[in-house]
């Protein structure tokens, strides 16, 4: 299945700029696939190794840092021909071995032409909470991210779909006969979500039965990672918020609230349990901000958030969303699909690299996202159905003297002036494009 994230894989592979590269992303999200598809690809061979499946490697790192040395032992134990230039090394659950890590510093001083690339699967859980000695500024780092919306839909061998909408103008009306097969693509993506062994079983079966039951078993190793992986003083608390995580997102005021995930729990007990799971790249926290300026990150409150899940197809299997609710939307709860959308729409700006916020006015007015982009403002309010009605995105752009925004929803393409700001409409099926209407 094609990845978007090869192409910054072959822009670090090319830059004159290149350090050794540490990949984090959640858990089965593709991160192993995609180095070694990667690595066939672009490389005259791949040396692959892993430091959970195999121990006898962690040994070459105990004696000392000698660049030549390591190359050659890998080499002779692997069997593997390694040149630099030629060869991607692939060193995967580097955090089983602390010093490997330590080692990419002398990797990228000593080796810079020598392509290495480093995953894990708590790999980001590891960088927080083990004592390592990290190569600060030594390391390129990049996130890989459960599958977009856009590559579902490559998947499911409909990509002509992108390139019809790539540059599709604002005052043109989307047909019905492109509207409705789009929409029914967004519900099934709603159900199954990136993680690349779900989206692959549904592509090759379209059996919604078989695609929940490999994300009942993803569910379960999570659980199973807690309870291996994190301090055990937390495992208790990081299973109570995890799940929390889709009560509280389906309420009116989706505020996380560490009341609500135990009553007698205070946010000191709690923090470090939640910041287990972002590390881990399970969740994502947007942090309100009051005062709608740039730099937001300046305004930032840290303090209030929401929480969001890393992958849009667990969350509606954590929820308990079934195909009928979903795509015949026989009865589907209006407070469940409209987290499952504003979710899916932070998720599609995690894609794009955006760092989004949220604006709140006291208790009267809410905007669902807000982000920078070249010094201005760029406010997101997000429907789940046709209905745009937004008294809050109103509020905000007069409050504000906004310049460009977007509503997200059902609703047809097209574009009006909200109390002076330029408002496009974007359909929710588009949102991987929404950076050609800026």
């Amino acid at each position: 299945m094609k990845r978007d994230i090869i192409n910054d894989l072959t822009a670090w592979k090319d830059s004159n700029h290149r350090k050794p590269l540490l990949l984090t992303g959640v858990r089965q999200c593709g991160k192993t696939h995609t180095l070694k598809e990667f690595g066939a690809n672009y490389f005259k061979n791949v040396c692959y190794i892993n430091f959970e499946a195999e121990n006898k490697y962690s040994s070459i790192f105990d004696y000392d840092f000698d660049t030549t040395r390591i190359i050659n032992e890998i080499s002779l134990i692997s069997g593997c021909k390694i040149t630099e230039g030629e060869t991607l090394l692939i060193l995967d659950e580097i955090q089983e071995t602390p010093r490997a890590i330590t080692a990419l510093k002398y990797f990228c001083e000593n080796k810079p032409e020598l392509h290495i690339a480093c995953a894990g699967s708590l790999l980001g859980v590891a960088l927080n909470h083990q004592n390592i000695s990290f190569p600060v500024g030594k390391v390129n780092r990049m996130q890989m991210l459960p599958m977009s919306f856009r590559e579902f839909v490559t998947a499911l061998d409909q990509e002509q779909y992108f390139s019809l909408f790539a540059q599709w103008p604002v005052d043109r009306e989307i047909p019905a006969s492109f509207t409705k097969p789009l929409e029914r693509l967004l519900k099934e993506y709603y159900l199954i979500g990136g993680m690349p062994e779900v989206v692959k079983q549904y592509a090759d079966t379209k059996d919604y039965t078989i695609a929940a039951q490999i994300q009942d078993d993803i569910l379960a190793d999570y659980s199973d990672d807690f309870a291996k992986h994190a301090p055990t003083a937390e495992i208790e608390k990081i299973r109570l918020i995890w799940d929390s995580v889709p009560k509280q997102l389906a309420k009116d005021n989706n505020k996380f609230v560490f009341s609500h995930v135990k009553e007698g729990k205070r946010a000191h007990e709690l923090e470090g349990a939640l910041q287990w799971l972002k590390n881990a790249g399970l969740v994502y926290l947007v942090e309100l901000v009051s005062n709608a300026e740039p730099p937001l990150a300046a305004y930032a409150d840290a303090t209030y958030f929401k929480v969001y899940a890393a992958d849009i197809g667990l969350l509606s299997r954590r929820i308990g969303l079934s195909y009928k609710q979903l795509i015949e939307e026989s009865d589907y709860s209006t407070t469940f699909k409209g987290a499952v959308t504003e979710n899916y729409v932070h998720n599609e700006l995690i894609n794009l690299r955006r760092h989004p916020y949220f604006w709140r006015s006291g208790n009267s007015a809410e905007l669902d996202f807000l982000f920078e982009n070249d010094g201005e403002i760029i406010p997101i309010e997000v429907k789940s159905a046709t209905n745009t009605q937004a008294k809050s995105y109103r509020l905000f752009c007069k409050k504000y003297n906004i310049k460009n925004g977007f509503k997200l929803s059902l609703k047809n393409i097209a574009t009006n002036i909200v109390e002076g700001t330029s408002t496009t409409s974007l359909p929710l099926y588009l949102a991987w494009n929404i950076e050609n209407y800026f």
